[in-house]
């Protein structure tokens, strides 16, 4: 009996151990190397937000740094546990959530920032040298 093309794609989502796999694959390095660099920007990110002037920016930003930091330890997580071949923390299905949750996050702090973000632009004072001589408010 054949399986369905939906079958064979759940049984490679949810598969508990998927396989042999190396620290030194490629998409290993690349994913070890990709959320490294998400732990790093997280730190690039606290430093840029301490320099910042405007007051919004600073505000719509507070989240990055420690949502960085999660997304890149608990990438290293899955990748280790892929590599040791730890049961079920294996899963591809595990990867599929983690870029899922990143994306909407993405996504939500994009709409947020462009919603929200603003500058508040100095006032200019416009002095006319003909006010001193207009007639004023009669002081009661």
């Amino acid at each position: 009996m054949r399986s369905s093309a939906s079958q064979q794609f759940l049984r490679f989502i949810f598969a508990f151990n998927p396989g042999q796999a190396t620290y030194g694959s490629t998409s290993m390095r690349l994913l070890l190397i990709a959320c490294g660099s998400l732990v790093v920007l997280s730190f690039l990110i606290g430093v840029w937000r301490r320099s910042l002037t405007n007051s919004m920016t600073r505000k719509l930003s507070r989240t990055w740094p420690s949502v960085s930091f999660w997304f890149g330890i608990v990438g290293l997580v899955l990748v280790v546990c892929r590599v040791e071949q730890i049961q079920f923390l294996a899963m591809r299905f595990f990867w599929a959530l983690w870029i899922l949750a990143l994306l909407v996050y993405i996504f939500v702090q994009l709409r947020l920032f462009r919603a929200r973000h603003y500058e508040i632009l100095p006032r200019v004072s416009y002095s006319d040298p003909r006010e001193k001589y207009l007639p004023g408010k009669k002081k009661k």
